[in-house]
Parts: C-alpha cells; structure tokens; sequence
C-alpha cells in the first residue's frame, strides 16, 4: 500500500507543466505546452475581466439621458463592451455617467452619489451641459461638473449620439487594459472624446396599404 499511496499524493507532473528545476520554480515552459493552452500574466487577467464588467450609474437629468437610454438598447448592444447592466445603486457600479445639465441644489446630491460608489471608479460627462453648462449660462446652473467632481472622459455633442458614448466607455476600457487598475488618490483622466461618426440624414419609407409612397420633395424633384 505505500507505494499506492506515495503515487497517489504525489502524482506525476503531465508534460510541459512541471516545474524546471528548483532555480525555475513558479515558471513553465510554454513550448512544451498543448496548442489548446495559453498562459499569461495575472494582473492581465484582471484587466480584462474588469474591462469587461463595467457596471454604470446614470445620472440623466435632460435631453442627454434620451440618448443613454438609446445607447443601452438592443440596437447598439452595450452588452458586447460589458457595461449593459446598469446600476442605480451607487455601491454597487463603478462608472458614473452624468448625462445633462446639473444645477446647484443637484451638485450635493451627486457629490454624495460619486462618494458613495467603490474604488475604482470613473466618471463620464456626457454632453455640453454637463462638461460646461452648455446653453444654460446662468447662476443656478453649475458650468461643468469638473468644478465638484473628477471627470475622466468628456463626451461632447447637444446631445451626444449613443456611438460617442460608446466611444468614451471604450476610451476607459483601453486606459483599464494598458494601465490597469488605478490605485487610491489617482488623478482623473482628462480624456475628450472625438467624435468620427457623422451621421447623414436618410430618407424614410412610408407605406399606406401595403404600398411605398414616395416623400412629397422626391416627387416634386422628378417632375
């Protein structure tokens, strides 16, 4: 029975995953590794799981918030960055979109929202209102959030379309992969945001009884 139990508490290491040698321990040779296997750093991993589970808090308070509730439709499938579970619990998300204009009696509010929400956390301030108050030049309207609260990717447009949006939560994800998880008291990322999406507007059908009537203009345009 010993040698049962000698093979059984200590099993051979398979090929390609033993150690080489005590001067190599805690490294593998890759080589010698089945095709199926891949190897890589652990930090790497948690970059890219935390990349991938984005949990945003919308604060919407204008016109701004029609297009986040567009962006988190089916039709531009938020799931596919992993940011489509949205969160209206500020300890329970990490990434605060604030979408419109925000006024003095809302600032403390939201001051005590982005305290509330766990590190590491980002911030997005989509649209003109929110990054500097936009038309609403007046005393009770806050000109730009940055005053009160780190940003770390400014979304511009009046309102943003959901593409720039995408575009400032990809700006994150890529800061996550390269620099990985940000540590206590970093600084904000200051990222803008270029918008390279210029939408042309397009003709739309309409059909009376199941036929195509051409737009009033095209008719008048082919005579």
């Amino acid at each position: 029975m010993a040698p049962l139990a000698h093979a059984l508490y200590n099993p051979p290491h398979p090929r390609g995953i033993g150690l080489l040698g005590a001067k190599r321990i805690g490294r593998m040779d890759t080589q010698l590794l089945p095709d199926n296997i891949l190897t890589t750093q652990l930090k790497k991993v948690v970059n890219w799981a935390r990349r991938s589970s984005l949990w945003p808090l919308p604060f919407a308070t204008a016109c701004c918030g029609i297009e986040l509730m567009a962006t988190a439709s089916s039709r531009y499938d938020l799931a596919r960055f992993g940011a489509e579970a949205m969160r209206f619990s500020p300890r329970q998300s990490d990434l605060l979109i604030v979408a419109g204009r925000v006024t003095i009696k809302t600032m403390p509010v939201l001051q005590h929202i982005y305290q509330q929400m766990t590190e590491p956390r980002w911030v997005i301030s989509m649209g003109a209102c929110a990054s500097t108050g936009g038309v609403f030049d007046a005393y009770a309207t806050i000109q730009g959030i940055d005053q009160f609260i780190p940003v770390d990717v400014y979304v511009p447009g009046c309102p943003p379309r959901p593409e720039t949006l995408i575009e400032g939560i990809m700006a994150i994800q890529r800061m996550i992969d390269r620099e990985g998880l940000p540590g206590p008291g970093r600084r904000p990322l200051n990222l803008a945001v270029e918008p390279n999406y210029r939408p042309a507007p397009q003709p739309v059908p309409l059909t009376v009884g199941g036929r195509m009537v051409r737009p009033a203009s095209e008719t008048v345009a082919a005579s």
